[in-house]
């Protein structure tokens, strides 16, 4: 039987991918007792990981309200991209030029995931198009810069949640072929560029209110994160 602390890691991890997939919306309700009962976990538990989760303002704690998927507003959401578009361009700037073979090797492996799961139709699109961006970060070395991305990201995939348009995502696995590209080739001043119309892009094509399936029930759409903490 797993530890507290693995239980609280497996449903921070579990809630965590559910809202980077955007499965779980802004604004959507977390029962304690519900989690606990899909995850086979104590209320306690359960907290403890929301708590995590607000920490990285993914989720909201009210005090006798309980906790909801954090709901970002849209001047919280350009502020975001601001920030983000400096952070990205920090990353870019330390990897231009300087990816080994292995690196590269691993961004285009990461870049076929995406492209993979966005022809299939599959939710893990979302969250390959965010690594993404993680690993870039990973790879310069510095675990701060990886700290904050990890934070970014999350919050982007809230904001894309509630703000995207149905085909907000069309463009970006040819955008990531091109970064890696320019990383490759060194050719700085372009990678700029290209980093930033990417983001300029995903924000544009997001900041419209999309249509979702509000119908859904909470224990249907964490059981396949469920499982695979089981699993874990």
């Amino acid at each position: 039987m797993k530890q507290r602390g693995e239980r609280v890691d497996a449903i921070y991890a579990g809630l965590r991918l559910a809202i980077l997939e955007q499965v779980l919306q802004p604004g959507m309700k977390l029962p304690e007792d519900a989690i606990g009962e899909q995850f086979g976990a104590s209320r306690t538990v359960v907290r403890r990981a929301l708590e995590l989760l607000a920490s990285e303002e993914l989720v909201d704690i009210r005090p006798n309200r309980g906790a909801t998927v954090a709901k970002p507003s849209l001047e919280e959401a350009r502020d975001l991209f601001s920030v983000r578009q400096d952070v990205e361009q920090l990353v870019i700037r330390r990897l231009c030029g300087n990816l080994t073979p292995a690196q590269v090797k691993r961004l285009d492996a990461q870049i076929a995931a995406e492209e993979k799961a966005h022809r299939e139709g599959r939710p893990e699109y979302i969250r390959h198009a965010a690594e993404f961006h993680l690993v870039l970060a990973e790879m310069t070395g510095s675990p701060l810069l990886a700290r904050y991305m990890r934070q970014l990201v999350g919050r982007s995939a809230l904001i894309l949640g509630l703000y995207g348009r149905p085909r907000w995502t069309d463009c970006s696995v040819q955008e990531h072929r091109d970064l890696v590209a320019c990383l490759v080739s060194g050719d700085r001043e372009r990678l700029e560029h290209l980093m930033h119309d990417h983001l300029e892009a995903v924000l544009t094509r997001a900041i419209e209110t999309a249509g979702r399936d509000k119908d859904r029930i909470l224990r249907d759409l964490l059981a396949p994160y469920a499982d695979a903490s089981r699993g874990a």
